[in-house]
């Protein structure tokens, strides 16, 4: 690993010579310009606007053009000039919580080393000091041309460096957030922590430039005189119609990704975990259980069962009430016919007396 910077940390009165290199690096495909009609190469050429004649870089030096557009040349011996004690030196100006600074803060990133044996001693004393303290060490320093602020961390067993913006060339977020008065429902939030919890935490080691690698591929496939096939991929709609709709699909499809059913599962809160009630829930919202079912469904027969019964025994006596009456009137109707043949039979017997 080259090293790009070589100077030394100032930590107090202790002073260790390290020397800076690269903890990230650009793997992103680059491009030439090229005339199509014959392949040749287009290159951006430095010309001087009153004679247009093409400039050296020898002969070409800094200018700052100011408002009323005079333009004074600053020379790199007028920099040289100026007093900058962070020239060769990470000077640290104190030590602050990580999360005290703003992610928005961070620039490139490096890894400090120790420069030659007599460094790792004092190297390894600050490691362990930042590693034991939960701290950051907030450090000024140059490089290329300008002085930066930086933040100094332990990651692994080296002391790795991030540039950090001046707090004044961060934007305030004014007019970015959304002008009106939206509202999120608790049943929007729920789908959405359970989407959340669906896909899971972030493997940062399995991801890579799904582009960068389809680049490589059609570089690959026109040199080798291939057909490039093209891709079909779905245009993102721009406007979201239902929302809850919308959560719901992400849910499912998340699940189905991952070999699950597709059906959407009770929504938790992130904070009580996948087994946890939902505040506020309630229990009578559940369906009942199936021995609960059963039970239920066992008490309404069987009191349906009686209520059949004690209907037949109040309809029964009602049915045998006619054969009763009609028994009273055949009673009736024969002690009707016997009085009147014994009426009869009196009447003519007294008939045959008087006439004899």
């Amino acid at each position: 690993m080259r090293s790009i910077w070589n100077g030394s940390i100032s930590f107090g009165l202790v002073s260790i010579p390290v020397k800076l290199m690269n903890a990230t690096e650009n793997h992103a495909i680059s491009f030439r310009q090229i005339h199509l009609e014959d392949g040749g190469r287009i290159r951006y050429r430095k010309v001087c606007e009153l004679d247009e004649e093409e400039v050296p870089a020898s002969e070409t030096v800094k200018a700052y053009e100011d408002a009323d557009g005079t333009v004074i040349p600053v020379t790199d011996e007028d920099l040289a000039s100026l007093p900058l004690p962070t020239a060769k030196t990470i000077e640290i100006e104190g030590f602050v919580p990580a999360s005290a600074i703003d992610p928005l803060q961070l620039d490139s990133a490096y890894y400090l080393a120790a420069n030659g044996v007599p460094a790792a001693k004092p190297y390894a004393l600050l490691r362990e000091a930042l590693r034991r303290s939960g701290k950051v060490a907030v450090a000024k320093y140059a490089l290329r041309g300008r002085e930066r602020l930086g933040m100094l961390r332990v990651s692994d067993d080296v002391i790795a460096m991030h540039a950090l913006l001046w707090p004044d060339e961060i934007r305030a977020p004014e007019g970015v957030a959304p002008d009106a008065d939206v509202k999120v429902r608790d049943a929007e939030l729920d789908l959405a922590d359970a989407l959340m919890n669906t896909l899971g935490d972030a493997d940062m080691e399995t991801l890579h430039d799904d582009y960068r690698e389809a680049v490589e591929e059609l570089v690959a496939a026109k040199a080798a005189g291939e057909p490039v096939a093209e891709e079909e991929t779905e245009k993102p709609e721009g406007k979201v119609i239902d929302l809850m709709a919308a959560l719901e699909n992400s849910v499912r499809a998340a699940k189905e990704s991952q070999g699950e059913n597709g059906e959407v599962a009770d929504v938790h809160p992130i904070g009580s975990g996948r087994g946890g009630k939902k505040p506020g829930g309630s229990a009578s919202k559940r369906a009942p259980s199936k021995k609960t079912g059963e039970k239920g469904a066992g008490e309404k027969k069987g009191a349906a069962k009686k209520s059949a019964e004690k209907t037949t025994a109040k309809k029964a006596p009602a049915k045998k009430a006619p054969a009763k009456k009609a028994a009273a009137k055949e009673t009736a109707s024969t002690k009707a016919s016997a009085k009147k043949t014994a009426a009869k039979k009196s009447s003519g017997g007294t008939r045959k007396r008087t006439s004899a």
